[in-house]
This record gives structure tokens, C-alpha cells and sequence, in this order.
């Protein structure tokens, strides 16, 4: 895709949803960084549904602290992997009031040192939480990227790289939560809806289906 396209690509991404964000429920950073975590192979239908119980109860590194490993898993056993998420989570909680006075840090290598916190979550963070132009790249990034040719690379790290690099300034703060979206909902794994995709006339997938199936 060139750099005409990609600059098309984002215009009409931003003129379908001007003020994307994530999908996820959260008021303040820690809420965002404690939803992220328990996000992992998870859906954020299924983390909201947890955190919509846990957030009022507990929504500080304090009041989750307190809670301990049974009483944090009590309200989010619904979600997959919630064992091991719940021992990354009060981890966290330890740290940041130990070494940040109970706040979310903004800067990457700190955000990286709490346990469960890879570059992907690092980003989301960075970007919903504190207006860091970055781009997480998950399933649904890394195959729209590839799929539609914006970026292609052969792992995530790569793709991340291509995409700062080739989306226009004026786009990055929101490319993150466009992509995912349209991921999602539109340039989907198994049968990409390309009969409304906006940018389809941009993108380099072949097999594209242009008429919906009957009973679309």
C-alpha cells in the first residue's frame, strides 16, 4: 500500500468513528491497566462483565491488595486464565505502591517491569491512558496489517515498527483503536466482510467478496 492509500486508509477510518477507544469499562489508569491485564485471551465483553462486580468493590493497588489471591478470584472467575491473572495482579498492586506510590507509571520500561505487562499492554496503557501516540499490535492489528497490505511483517514486533513508521502523525494517537475495531467487526479472521469494508477498494486481499452472502 502506498503512501496515498495508507493516508485514504486512515481518513475514511476516521470518518466512520472520529473519537474511537477501547471497548474496555475503565474511570482512571489503574481500572485501564487492571482490565488490559485480565484482557489476556479473553474477550472485553467478558473482562467488562467481571470488572463491572470488581471495580466498585476494588479499584485501587490498595483495595485489590486487600482482597487477596481467593477474594480476587471470586470476582473474576469468569475469565479465562483468572489464576494466574489474579497472581500478576496483585503483583502489580505490590509494586506500584511500593516503588510508585500506588500510581500507573507512563513510561514504557516501568510499565514492562510489572508482571503480566508485555509491549502490547505497555502501549495500550501509554496510549488510552495517557495520550502516547502508540500502536499495540494484537491478533486483530497484526491481521489487518497483513491482510490489507498497510504494514505486512512476520511477527508483531515487526508489524508494530511498520506501522509507526507509515502511518501519517495526524493518525497515530488513534490508528491502534481504528485497527482493532475494524479487525473486529469488519476485516474479520475466518470471512472478512469486505461488501462494507470503506477502505476495500485500498487493500491488497484478493479473494475479496464484494456481495454479501444471502441473509447478510
Amino acid at each position: 500500500m502506498n503512501k496515498e492509500k495508507r493516508h485514504q486508509f486512515y481518513q475514511r477510518l476516521q470518518e466512520l468513528d472520529p473519537h474511537p477507544t477501547t471497548e474496555l469499562e475503565y474511570t482512571t489508569p489503574f481500572e485501564l491497566l487492571a482490565a488490559v491485564l485480565l484482557s489476556a485471551q479473553a474477550t472485553d465483553v467478558g473482562v467488562n462483565k467481571a470488572t463491572r462486580k470488581l471495580f466498585p468493590v476494588a479499584n485501587t493497588p490498595a483495595t485489590i491488595l486487600a482482597l487477596g489471591q481467593e477474594g480476587l478470584e471470586a470476582y473474576i472467575a469468569t475469565i479465562g486464565l483468572y489464576r494466574s491473572k489474579a497472581k500478576h495482579l496483585l503483583e502489580t498492586c505490590r509494586i506500584l505502591l511500593e516503588k510508585h506510590d500506588g500510581a500507573v507509571p507512563q513510561d514504557r520500561e516501568a510499565l514492562e517491569a510489572l508482571p503480566g505487562v508485555g509491549r502490547k499492554t505497555a502501549n495500550v496503557v501509554m496510549n488510552t491512558a495517557f495520550g502516547h501516540a502508540t500502536i499495540a499490535v494484537d491478533t486483530h492489528i497484526f491481521r489487518v496489517a497483513n491482510r490489507t497490505g498497510l504494514a505486512p511483517g512476520k511477527d508483531v514486533r515487526v508489524v508494530e515498527d511498520k506501522l509507526m513508521k507509515v502511518t501519517p502523525l495526524e493518525f497515530r494517537q488513534d490508528a491502534h483503536h481504528w485497527l482493532i475495531l475494524h479487525g473486529r467487526y469488519v476485516c474479520k479472521a475466518r470471512r472478512p466482510e469486505c461488501w462494507r469494508c470503506v477502505v476495500n477498494d485500498l487493500c491488497d486481499f484478493k479473494p475479496k467478496e464484494l456481495t454479501p452472502p444471502k441473509g447478510r
